[in-house]
């Protein structure tokens, strides 16, 4: 598995055909595809940074974790 950097990660915003990752607690995941993701966002979160805050005051929390693909981990 890829070990990403912040800058690195920020790449995989969605946006203009990239592929959308998204870090939580240290994991990569690929969201790109996903119908929550349109365009790399989801209720004003944006892909290409570590969402950890995010997913954990979400309704969901970190259950939605299990029907992505880990494709990496965030450096630091």
């Amino acid at each position: 598995m890829k070990e990403f950097t912040k800058e690195e990660l920020a790449e995989f915003n969605g946006e203009n055909g990239k592929k959308a990752y998204v870090a939580v607690e240290g994991k990569v995941y690929d969201v790109t595809g996903n119908a929550h993701w349109v365009g790399g966002k989801h209720h004003g979160v944006v892909a290409g940074q570590d969402v950890t805050k995010a997913i954990m005051s979400s309704p969901h929390g970190t259950a939605v974790l299990a029907k992505l693909e880990q494709v990496g981990t965030l450096k630091g």
